[in-house]
């Protein structure tokens, strides 16, 4: 029998180190730090605490119905009432429970590794539109807040959908000009006007923006704000369509 090629050896080497490392440091629950199966994951108890969205949902802001009505493509009332810039918004979960805790330790808690985590979940729950974006683009930081905070979480989360798609990721193509007052305690209205003027696209991005289905990523979606003059910047930069993916989204229409 011959020997094992080395590529082979090197497989078996990375095994063993990985059942050695955790023997000695079992995973754990990236939200809770108990016990999982498998690093990078959640325990069955946070899993419970996610409020996964699956349809039926509407298919402009991708927020779930409260009934199962049994027809094909839906719209929720307030896609309806207020269509928004972006094609179609896409989320794992609602924005409370576990999903918050996440959001919140990723933002605030400088747990940078929970971008790999939230990043394969997001993957998977906007697998249609990832699958039609040619290009993928993380809402921006304002330079004052990028440099207290010293990183942009929708960066992160881009860089990690990027590279489970295969697909490629522009961090710098669109800026923040603005430097915009805390959206949270804004209405609606507020927040939106908060948001004008607050994006532009960069001079050299711009070619690689023109013709392309571009896929926005921020970390939550609360009433679209953001994700409506983002994507009317790219819209006007000659963006062939521009659709949303979140980590978490504000339930709406009452749920």
């Amino acid at each position: 029998m011959p020997a094992p090629g080395l590529p082979a050896v090197r497989d078996g080497v990375r095994r063993l180190a990985s059942t050695a490392i955790g023997l000695v440091y079992p995973p754990t629950c990236v939200a809770c730090g108990g016990a999982t199966g498998q690093p990078h994951a959640l325990c069955a108890a946070c899993w419970r605490g996610l409020r996964l969205i699956e349809r039926p949902y509407c298919e402009r802001l991708g927020t779930p119905f409260a009934l199962d009505l049994g027809i094909g493509s839906l719209l929720s009332p307030g896609a309806i009432a207020e269509p928004p810039v972006f094609g179609r918004a896409r989320a794992v979960a609602i924005y409370d429970g576990t999903a918050r805790d996440l959001v919140h330790r990723l933002k605030y808690g400088d747990r940078l590794d929970l971008a790999r985590t939230m990043g394969r979940m997001m993957a998977s729950a906007g697998r249609e539109v990832l699958d039609e974006a040619e290009l993928i683009l993380p809402v921006p930081l304002h330079g004052l807040r990028l440099w207290r905070r010293r990183f942009n979480q929708s960066a992160l989360l881009a860089r990690a959908i990027g590279g489970i798609a295969g697909k490629p990721c522009e961090l710098h193509a669109l800026v923040r000009v603005k430097a915009t007052r805390p959206q949270v305690g804004l209405t609606r209205a507020q927040r939106a006007v908060n948001l004008q003027g607050a994006f532009r696209v960069a001079d050299r991005a711009r070619s690689r923006i023109a013709g392309r289905r571009l896929l926005l990523i921020d970390d939550v979606s609360t009433t679209g704000a953001t994700g409506n003059a983002a994507a009317r910047v790219l819209l006007r930069a000659g963006a062939a369509g521009v659709d949303l993916l979140t980590f978490a989204t504000v339930a709406r229409d009452g749920l």
